[in-house]
C-alpha cells in the first residue's frame, strides 16, 4: 500500500536495535492513532466546493456534530464555518466515587475566499453530518470603463 507510512513523520518505526517485529507495531494501534499519526488531523473536516455555474455549493463533512454546533459567518469576501463541541461522561459506583470520567472539549474552523457570491439569497442546510451550503452569484460584473487621461 502506497503511503500507509509516511516515513518523514514515523521516524520512530527503524530506530536501531529495536527489532524487526517494531516495523508493524503501527498495526495494532487503534484507528484514531493511526489517523493522528499519519497527519490527518482532527482539527479539520473535509470540504467540497462545487461551481455550478450560476452558484457555488460546498459541502462540508462534520461526522458528531449537530445544527448548533456549527457556525457559518461570510464577512470581506471570505466564508468562516466553525464547528465546536464539549461533551462530558461522568460514571460512578454506588458509593459517588468515579469509576470513569471524561470530558471533550473540541473546535474545528476553516476559511475560504469566496467574492462575487450574493450573501443575502446564500442558503445553508445541516443533515446527517453533512453541511450543504448553496451560495447564488451576482449576476455578471459591469465591465470597468478604463479612463485615458492626456499628458500635457
Amino acid at each position: 500500500m502506497f503511503g500507509i507510512v509516511p516515513f518523514a513523520m514515523r521516524r520512530d518505526l527503524a530506530t536501531e536495535g529495536d527489532g524487526f517485529d517494531r516495523l508493524f507495531n503501527w498495526m495494532n494501534q487503534p484507528i484514531s492513532s493511526f489517523f493522528n499519526d499519519t497527519g490527518f488531523s482532527s482539527n479539520s473536516f473535509n470540504v467540497d466546493v462545487k461551481d455550478n455555474g450560476d452558484s457555488y455549493e460546498l459541502k462540508a463533512e462534520l461526522p458528531g456534530y449537530t445544527k448548533d454546533d456549527v457556525h457559518l459567518s461570510y464577512k470581506d469576501n471570505y466564508l468562516s464555518i466553525s464547528a465546536k463541541k464539549e461533551e462530558s461522561k461522568e460514571e460512578k459506583d454506588d458509593q459517588g466515587n468515579y469509576i470513569r470520567r471524561e470530558r471533550y472539549c473540541g473546535s474545528m474552523s476553516r476559511s475560504f475566499y469566496i467574492d462575487n457570491i450574493d450573501e443575502q439569497k446564500c442558503n445553508a442546510e445541516f443533515k446527517d453530518g453533512i453541511l450543504t451550503l448553496t451560495m447564488p452569484k451576482l449576476s455578471a460584473p459591469q465591465e470597468e470603463i478604463v479612463h485615458e487621461i492626456p499628458i500635457h
